[in-house]
């Protein structure tokens, strides 16, 4: 009798760790269907073509602007320049189209903007050591002013939307934009690198412990000044795509993506790799967050409530997320 139970607790033992691992890794996909399926039982409207192709352009873009923000804040830095860096794109590319630019310059003009940018923040992070934080606020700053300059503090024009128009229009079935296809793509090879090569694991362990990283030989200030500058670039392309999707360059355009920039990337850090930001979990909260504000759109709700849900669901996956964790740590260190 007493062997048999021991046997039967020992059988339930990986099946428990199972499970608290698909909660602590699914959670938030599970948050996204719960979400929608609710707001669609209120409003049907979030299903309709027109709406889905919209949520997955915003989507589209949002994750192009983070993908370089995940991995520096994986590497336990922090930038907050990212959405000034895409406005300055945004202008440089309307400017220079309004110069009489072809496109293909422009965008080349605008992601060296964010590449510079991007090496600068990394070279005074990691070769200054000043606080990331302070430095990527002063360069947001900067990048704000001579955005607003470029336009002398209005928007600029856009006449012809240029290559990148086609792919943010409905294509597949009028309801999913063709951006979908290359951005899930670049998402893909990021989480190959993040997840199975050796400039990943340096990127998590940097979060972790850089002056181990730095004893073992990992040249820290070139891998830190590479993690700001891929930021930078990723930024710069989402201002591009910005500008070919609304026609215009608009210096004011960079501070409505701040808290939401970083909103999806710590959400999603919450889920796969508990308290590691990564690709999958940055995909899954940007997609959480634009059918949340597509359905309180649709719902009617003012600006201040749609901020109070939003928060509320972001700690509510938080609590989840970490007691799954715990409970996960737990049963592996009673092994």
């Amino acid at each position: 009798m007493t062997m048999t139970s021991t046997v039967k607790f020992a059988q339930s033992r990986p099946r428990g760790r199972k499970i608290a691992r698909l909660t602590t890794d699914l959670w938030l996909v599970v948050a996204v269907i719960v979400v929608t399926l609710g707001i669609a039982s209120q409003r049907p409207q979030l299903l309709d073509a027109v709406n889905i192709a919209t949520v997955l352009k915003s989507f589209s873009i949002m994750v192009v602007m983070v993908l370089g923000l995940t991995w520096v804040i994986a590497s336990g830095k922090i930038d907050v320049s990212f959405m000034q860096v895409a406005a300055l794109s945004n202008m440089i590319c309307a400017y220079a189209l309004a110069q009489g630019w072809s496109w293909g310059g422009a965008i080349v003009v605008a992601l060296m903007a964010g590449a510079l940018v991007g090496l600068i923040n990394g070279w005074l992070v990691a070769s200054m050591r000043l606080p990331a934080l302070i430095v990527t606020i002063s360069t947001a700053g900067i990048c704000a002013s001579i955005a607003a300059a470029l336009g002398k503090g209005t928007v600029i024009r856009i006449a012809d939307p240029g290559p990148l128009e086609p792919l943010l229009q409905p294509a597949l079935g009028g309801a999913v934009p063709m951006i979908v296809v290359p951005v899930l793509l670049i998402a893909a090879v990021a989480w190959f690198v993040q997840e199975r090569l050796s400039f990943g694991r340096y990127i998590y362990a940097l979060g972790q412990n850089e002056a181990a990283v730095r004893a073992v030989g990992v040249p820290v200030v070139k891998l830190t000044i590479i993690l700001f500058a891929l930021s930078g670039v990723s930024s710069a392309l989402a201002g591009v795509l910005l500008a070919s999707s609304l026609s215009s360059g608009q210096p004011m355009i960079g501070g409505p993506f701040l808290i939401n920039g970083l909103t999806v990337v710590l959400l999603g850090g919450m889920m796969v790799r508990v308290g590691k930001p990564n690709i999958l979990g940055t995909l899954t909260a940007t997609l959480f967050i634009g059918v949340l504000f597509s359905g309180a759109t649709l719902l009617g709700l003012p600006d201040f409530q749609r901020q109070i849900i939003q928060g509320v669901l972001l700690l509510t996956g938080l609590i989840v997320a970490t007691i799954a964790a715990s409970h996960h740590g737990a049963r592996t260190a009673g092994q």
